[in-house]
């Protein structure tokens, strides 16, 4: 019994547990100096005025966090990352999901549009931004001249506050379908061709064999989609950026990550630009824990 110990009522060997230690050593590290650390950083940063002009920097408690909610870009911010978040999650989603079931069925050309899908996924992101800022463009762009010869007005796209972010979301959803796309085929194919054979064998018709036998099964996969594309919805940047700087128009692009730039690196103010961070990685931690619950709610499913 000397070389074994007991932990929480389990017994572990020592001589396992401390090679386990010593290969963890080097990971737990990293993730220190990576993830603990900066985020200590920036809670204490946050209850402290310290700006970038001055090099101030003094305790102010939760005045950062009483301007920040009480100031209406802040708000709006909160608002179209939201909105962008659910527009976004919907169309990939349901796209997404339409074109992996029509990848997992007999047509034509199957592995030619497998690369045409995922095709957008690898190409930089601010250089397909530059070509959609032209698809975009209100005189030439390809967009409006589509529009045009349908007979529809044309619209200004990234240049209007009531189109700007719908544009940002639709080049997102282009942008970011094929990954999702992968995911959802890889279920599908997984799932066992017994299963499908059985419900015909019942009398289930195509619709039914989807709805009541595949969906149910993709269940862990729909979740996974749905949690990563929040996330990655709260995280955006770089193609607000680039499209739509400063914000787009009377600040209808104004996404956190954007006012959290603003904050810290436009005007300098370090303290508000780390206390709304925090509240975006709040949120985030919010959101991961609802993935963890919704993911045990599906593991029968495996």
């Amino acid at each position: 019994m000397s070389g074994k110990f007991i932990l929480k009522g389990r017994e572990y060997e020592k001589a396992q547990t401390l090679a386990a230690a010593v290969f963890l050593l080097p990971t737990v590290i990293v993730l220190f100096f990576l993830f603990v650390l900066p985020v200590v950083q920036v809670v204490y940063i946050s209850f402290t005025n310290w700006s970038l002009i001055t090099n101030v920097k003094d305790f102010v408690g939760i005045k950062n966090f009483e301007y920040l909610f009480s100031d209406k870009k802040f708000g709006t911010a909160i608002v179209n990352t939201f909105t962008y978040s659910v527009f976004k999650l919907s169309c990939d989603i349901v796209l997404s999901l339409f074109v992996a079931v029509l990848l997992d069925s007999v047509i034509p050309f199957k592995r030619i549009l497998r690369t045409i899908y995922f095709a957008p996924v690898v190409v930089p992101i601010v250089a397909s931004s530059l070509i959609w800022i032209w698809f975009y463009d209100p005189g030439i762009g390809p967009f409006n001249q589509i529009l045009a010869a349908l007979g529809i007005s044309k619209l200004q796209w990234l240049y209007h506050e009531s189109t700007s972010l719908l544009s940002i979301g639709l080049f997102s959803v282009w942008k970011g379908l094929g990954y999702n796309i992968v995911l959802f085929l890889a279920g599908l194919q997984s799932i066992p061709l017994s299963y499908e054979e059985a419900a015909r064998i019942d009398g289930a018709k195509s619709s039914q064999v989807f709805f009541k036998v595949k969906l149910p099964l993709l269940s862990p996969i729909l979740s996974f989609v749905v949690m990563i594309g929040i996330i990655n919805s709260f995280k955006v940047f770089t193609e607000i950026n680039v499209m739509t700087p400063n914000g787009g128009p009377l600040n209808s692009t104004m996404l956190l990550v954007v006012y959290i730039y603003e904050q810290a690196f436009k005007n300098g103010r370090m303290g508000r630009g780390s206390a709304a961070a925090l509240i975006l990685f709040v949120i985030i931690f919010l959101l991961t824990i609802v993935q963890k619950q919704i993911s045990r709610k599906t593991v029968h499913y495996d």
